[in-house]
């Protein structure tokens, strides 16, 4: 019995030194190949709040920001005016994009936001409609080309009013 008693400790004393979660530690602890460390770390989401009210005009007309990288528009609406008659959009166009065109082709389109479904490869970024007390976003890859991007809201008269703005892009 004294034997059993032995050797059972040992087989329990064996086992600890292989047991699956040693096996884990060592291999985890042990040096792996070298991966190579990206020269810079991935640059943060840059945000950029704007705020919309019945004047029709952006809090912010301008935003730069680095090509390639992420970006985040906030669109705050304020004011009194019901949403049916008074809301707001941010629709980031493509370089060259004929605004006026789209605003006029999109006037009947107010399922999709004013924007003719013929021109949507226009639209590199837009937010849904926001109303008095929203808040909207979108996210979005900047464009790799440099140049002065427009963004605009497209609801009826509001660009003709100054609500439009320019994302620089370095």
């Amino acid at each position: 019995m004294r034997l059993l008693a032995v050797v059972f400790s040992l087989v329990l004393a064996s086992a600890s030194f292989t047991s699956p979660a040693a096996a884990q530690v060592r291999k985890a602890t042990a040096p792996g190949p070298k991966t190579a460390v990206p020269a810079k770390a991935a640059d943060p989401v840059q945000v950029v709040d704007l705020v919309a009210t019945d004047d029709m005009k952006y809090s912010v007309t301008t935003i730069t920001a680095r090509r390639g990288s992420t970006l985040k528009i906030r669109l705050a609406a304020k004011g009194v005016i019901p949403k049916i008659a008074m809301a707001h959009n941010v629709v980031l166009l493509k370089l060259g994009t004929d605004i006026l065109k789209l605003l006029a082709d999109g006037a009947p389109h107010r399922a999709t936001d004013f924007i003719p479904p013929a021109m949507n490869d226009a639209v590199i970024a837009k937010t849904a409609f926001a109303g008095p007390g929203e808040t909207v976003q979108v996210s979005f890859t900047v464009p790799s080309k440099p140049g002065r991007y427009p963004f605009i809201c497209t609801f009826a008269g509001h660009y003709q009013a100054g609500m439009k703005g320019i994302l620089i892009v370095k």
